[in-house]
């Protein structure tokens, strides 16, 4: 099965907007260096709301600074239209919830799979609660995120909730490397794992 390329899908819709009436756009993020290179790139074309749903991070107090740099990143981004931020309801159980079964599985997995959706399940029915033109996630900038089948999750719940999915695929056009940039622009604190005790024990274990 050929890979689609949703930069190329991304690029596609970004064409055919009127500049004069930008959409409104629920975006999820999951940290702010992720977010960065991100909003730089579509808050040229679409009136943003932030989504900081990320109920897999783990301890509260992680959840808590990165949510805080989320913030202060908002605040000292130039950007073409306002972007607005969300902070959504922290429920760490809810992780363990959907994960269940899945703790031994490896980074990127299934179990990976299960968080992504339940992210974007929260943010598409704020979206379709709300009357967002679309939703999207940061998630796929990063070079250890399954870009497919993120994509693949955000098409099916747009058709299960009755709102518009804005495909991507953010590492591309060299957006990861711009996220580090900005990163490093805006001293943002970037940590070196994805925010569940699971990815945590995996980075300190390769690291021993």
């Amino acid at each position: 099965m050929n890979k689609i390329n949703y930069q190329t899908e991304l690029d596609k819709i970004i064409s055919q907007l009127n500049s004069s009436s930008p959409p409104r756009l629920l975006l999820h993020s999951c940290c702010a260096p992720c977010s960065s290179y991100v909003l730089e790139y579509l808050s040229r074309y679409f009136d943003i709301t932030v989504y900081y749903f990320n109920p897999n991070i783990s301890p509260e107090g992680e959840f808590e600074k990165r949510f805080a740099e989320q913030k202060r990143l908002i605040e000292a981004l130039p950007a073409e239209h306002e972007i607005k931020l969300i902070k959504g309801v922290y429920r760490y159980e809810d992780f363990l919830d959907v994960t269940k079964g899945l703790e031994a599985v490896p980074e990127g997995g299934e179990r990976c799979f299960k968080c992504y959706r339940m992210r974007l399940e929260k943010t598409a029915q704020l979206a379709a609660a709300e009357g967002y033109d679309y939703f999207c996630t940061t998630l796929s900038i990063s070079p250890l995120k399954n870009a497919q089948k993120i994509n693949e999750i955000g098409f099916a719940l747009a058709a299960q909730y009755g709102v518009k999915w804005l495909p991507s695929d953010f590492k591309k056009k060299e957006g990861y490397k711009r996220s580090i940039e900005l990163s490093k622009q805006y001293c943002l604190y970037r940590q070196n794992y994805c925010g569940c005790v699971y990815s945590k024990a995996e980075v300190t274990q390769n690291e021993q």
